[in-house]
């Protein structure tokens, strides 16, 4: 009878340390969304870790054994990277980049990528925190634009970007180019943002110089993991007795892999009083480098 109230005791006991180790385990309600180097994604809490491998409990409540030679990031979650029914979205890659504006949020250090379009590629590099540089061309070599950007942020959900894009006509006439310097202020995050961006644009060439007053307001959310709303615009100041106008670019991006995503949007003008819908559709392929 001794043996079996301690063998019983000794079992309740042995219980409640698992009980205890597995409730420790998830007292860090941190989520954390895996991203693997096969592209992959997965969502959930870290039961327990060591320098092989992490288990770990997903959305779905599968508990499963990863290494971690084949975890290429680890990143925490809050409550702004979710949405509806606790689905993780996470931030959106390129998030810096609406269609053809930029914005205020920095590109991260060594967050290299090209975006290439029907006429050709834009290629971006994060040099150091909260500064960038890129170029953008055409397939035939003109113009050649190059562009910088700094950025800094000013509270938890507001930052603020100075920047500034100026090129040449390269082959067809070096003498000739633009400039465009720009100051861009962002509310929010790499998940959803609002965006307002104001510069004044120039232009020189063949005894000609002229310039105008820009303005653009964009913005973007991830609906979900695979695809974000993004809005774009482009709006010409009136100038020496001008015509204002807007170009409206609203679209969509799918996201199809990490570092991996295609947009495509359509364009419609207004201005002197008239809209009217471009109806050709612009796309866009964006590539991490």
């Amino acid at each position: 009878m001794k043996k079996f109230i301690l063998s019983l005791l000794l079992t309740i006991f042995s219980l409640g340390l698992m009980a205890q180790t597995d409730s420790t385990a998830l007292k860090d309600k941190t989520l954390y969304r895996i991203i693997k180097t096969d592209g992959g994604e997965l969502v959930g809490k870290i039961l327990k870790e060591d320098e092989r491998e992490i288990y770990f409990l997903t959305e779905d409540q599968r508990r499963i054994y990863i290494p971690q030679h084949v975890i290429k990031e680890l990143i925490p979650l809050d409550s702004k990277s979710f949405r509806e029914h606790n689905a993780s979205v996470g931030e959106d890659r390129f998030a810096t980049r609406y269609f053809f504006t930029t914005n205020g949020l920095p590109i991260k250090k060594g967050e290299h990528y090209v975006q290439w379009n029907l006429y050709g590629p834009d290629f971006q590099f994060g040099l150091g925190n909260n500064f960038g540089v890129g170029i953008i061309t055409s397939w035939f070599g003109t113009p050649v634009v190059a562009n910088l950007k700094k950025t800094w942020q000013l509270e938890e959900n507001v930052h603020f970007g100075l920047g500034a894009l100026v090129g040449t006509l390269s082959w067809v006439n070096i003498e000739s180019g633009g400039a465009l310097p720009f100051a861009s202020i962002t509310f929010g995050d790499r998940s959803q943002n609002l965006s307002f961006s104001g510069g004044y644009g120039s232009v020189w060439g063949n005894n000609y110089r002229g310039g105008g007053a820009l303005a653009s307001v964009g913005g973007m959310t991830k609906l979900s993991q695979k695809f974000s709303l993004v809005f774009d615009s482009f709006i010409v100041v009136a100038n020496n007795g001008g015509s204002s106008g807007a170009l409206v670019i609203p679209g969509i991006r799918w996201h199809q892999s990490e570092g991996k995503a295609f947009q495509f949007c359509f364009l419609a003008y207004i201005g002197e009083g008239e809209a009217a819908a471009i109806p050709i559709p612009m796309v866009q392929w964006y590539r991490n480098l």
